[in-house]
């Protein structure tokens, strides 16, 4: 088996630039003296390198670097690798516009005496490398090198770059020494290359998502904090799709948290969000996808679900597919994945079998139990000041989602008689919305073991021929089961705030049926929401069911 591998060697030769020097960045140690001790420093980029037609290499990639300090001219890379036959020479020149700087570093080339920079490779015979007075490249075979020569400018790399600042000014034990190393893989070459481009011009020739990827790894491990923000605007500027928004999402916790980055990764999790808000739609699809997509969905106000119990279903569906060991699944519910169920607006029914639910710690489960019903023992201007302090808060589990079925606060009693008092509260723009035949429904409640719900319509009145606010009372579908009940509806008013009875009867339920009033309140549509409207506190419509069963 014959092993290919070369060499490659970047000079970079500073040039003396007058240009001016970036503001609030001390350049003293920057010296354009020459060294009068003729010394250098040598740099080492150590990892697998590929070779330039596809094949893969063993070796190591020596960068060696004149680094700048006080006295010295420039910079040296140098890659090396093992060979086993010769390679035929090769010229290659590639130019690097630098008459573009970032505005904000303040640097800029205004020498006119400095040459075009440039990248010229050329090889050298396994011989020419062995007898060069690099000693440091140990080789067991003959070595190909490969040499680019890059005349840059110091300042502008320091300007751009802590990094790089550091480097060229003694910030680093490196610059002390003659040989100073950086690691890179081989994969980053490229992405280097294209940074130091950047760094000179402010633009990149890779409009590609992985490339750019790529580039914005390598600016932020070289700490080039203008092209991350740049490759960040070019990524949130191309068509986002699942895979890519779940890449960006993926990225190193470094990378996806700083500044530069935070816009793309927010543009990411709303397009998924946007995307799968109606989770009952793409069950199958979002089973597949990763923790870091279901986080950013779950983390929405905008869910389209029912319920919050539905929620909570789907996060234990998907929990359950993904980490089929109990201890994983209980470690990542309670240290990720818990804290985006909304455990106050779930249903008493439903936070029971919270209770009792293996997949949870049972601290845990105790703990977000109790937290609900205390919530929902609140005032509702308590529980709308708890709602506000969250807005900020990754969890947000006392923000309300805009559920297909309004959420109810239920009050039963067994004795003297079965009974239970249900609070349904709707906002002002959710009436709005149901202009001109629409409706809401509220989540289910229970009575005698018999499920109920709400419902709020905009009617035709049938006298006056004008639209109203009706309210009605139905019975959840269950067999042929019969059900005869006591019912009152009621309403806080103005000016007392107290609330009102409206209406009140009796009716025999069979399944699926309901009772209510087309006109609630008895005046137009126009009357009810008209901003001096008597119903309306603070923006809130209040409205109570009282139901009994009868004997």
């Amino acid at each position: 088996m014959i092993i290919f591998s070369f060499g490659l060697a970047l000079r970079v030769q500073r040039q003396q630039l007058l240009g001016p020097r970036a503001p609030d960045r001390d350049h003293s140690r920057l010296s354009r003296r020459p060294d009068p001790t003729g010394r250098d420093a040598t740099a080492s980029l150590i990892g697998p390198a590929i070779a330039s037609a596809g094949e893969k290499i063993s070796g190591k990639i020596t960068v060696s670097a004149s680094v700048f300090r006080q006295g010295l001219n420039g910079i040296f890379l140098e890659v090396s690798g093992k060979s086993a036959v010769d390679t035929a020479g090769c010229a290659e020149e590639q130019i690097l516009n630098c008459s573009q700087t970032d505005a904000d570093d303040g640097v800029g080339c205004e020498n006119d005496d400095e040459e075009p920079v440039a990248m010229i490779e050329e090889s050298r015979s396994g011989n020419e490398a062995a007898n060069s007075n690099d000693s440091d490249w140990s080789m067991d075979c003959s070595t190909v090198v490969r040499v680019k020569t890059l005349h840059i400018s110091s300042p502008i790399l320091a300007a751009k770059s802590p990094f790089f600042y550091k480097l060229f000014s003694n910030g680093m034990r490196e610059s002390e020494q003659r040989h100073v190393t950086l690691r890179i893989n081989a994969s980053e070459e490229a992405a280097l290359m294209e940074l130091l481009n950047f760094m000179y011009s402010n633009t990149l020739s890779t409009t590609t998502a992985p490339a750019l990827l790529d580039v914005l790894m390598a600016a932020d491990k070289f700490e080039v904090a203008s092209c991350m923000r740049y490759c960040s605007r070019l990524l949130r500027n191309l068509p986002m799709t699942p895979e890519s928004a779940l890449l960006y999402l993926d990225l190193p916790s470094s990378v996806s948290m700083a500044d530069a980055v935070l816009p793309l990764t927010d543009t990411a999790k709303q397009f998924l969000a946007a995307r799968y808000k109606d989770i009952s739609k793409f069950q199958e699809e979002l089973i597949s996808l990763p923790l870091a997509g279901i986080e950013a969905i779950l983390s929405s106000d905008d869910l389209q679900v029912a319920s919050e119990d539905a929620v909570y279903d789907f996060v234990l569906k998907w929990a359950r597919a993904q980490y089929p060991k109990l201890e994983e699944r209980r470690e990542i519910l309670g240290s990720r994945l818990g804290r985006y169920i909304r455990f106050p607006y779930m249903n008493c029914r439903k936070l029971k079998k919270v209770l009792t639910c293996n997949d949870f710690d049972h601290d845990l489960a105790s703990k977000v139990v109790l937290e609900a019903l205390f919530f929902k023992a609140e005032a509702p201007h308590r529980q709308r000041m708890l709602a506000a302090e969250e807005s900020a808060c990754m969890s947000r589990r006392f923000v309300e989602r805009s559920y297909k079925y309004r959420p109810v606060k239920v009050v039963e009693f067994e004795l003297p008689r079965q009974q239970c008092v249900v609070y349904l509260d709707l906002k002002r723009e959710e009436c709005e919305n149901l202009l001109p035949s629409g409706r809401v429904y509220s989540q289910a409640f229970h009575l005698g073991g018999q499920g109920f719900f709400l419902s709020a319509h905009c009617n035709l009145d049938q006298q006056s021929l004008s639209q109203c606010f009706g309210l009605f009372l139905g019975m959840q579908e269950k067999g042929s089961v019969t059900f005869s009940v006591d019912y009152e509806f009621a309403a806080r008013s103005k000016p007392t705030e107290d609330y009102t009875s409206k209406y009140k009867g009796n009716y025999t339920f069979t399944s699926g049926k309901a009772v209510g009033y087309r006109n609630l309140f008895a005046i137009p549509w126009t009357s009810f929401m008209a901003e001096d409207s008597l119903y309306f506190i603070n923006g809130i419509l209040h409205l109570r069911a009282e139901l009994t069963i009868r004997h």
